[in-house]
């Protein structure tokens, strides 16, 4: 299964900001995502078109299963 982490920010326009990690390292770690964010926030890392993050807002883990048909 392929598996991608979103982490979810606020800008300055209270528009939602999406950052994306490949195959993260499974199982996550809420609280160390939690503590990663914050430092994303308080340092400036990234901004948008929107001005700079300025809050968290939420993070998910998706999965998508690929299959593939031999013909």
């Amino acid at each position: 299964m392929i598996q991608t982490l979103e982490l979810k920010f606020l800008n300055e326009q209270e528009k939602i900001v999406t950052l994306t990690v490949d195959n993260p390292t499974i199982p996550v770690n809420p609280a160390l995502i939690k503590q990663v964010m914050d430092k994303i926030v308080a340092n400036n890392v990234f901004t948008s078109t929107g001005g700079t993050v300025v809050a968290v807002q939420s993070a998910r883990l998706i999965g998508k299963e690929v299959i593939n048909i031999d013909l």
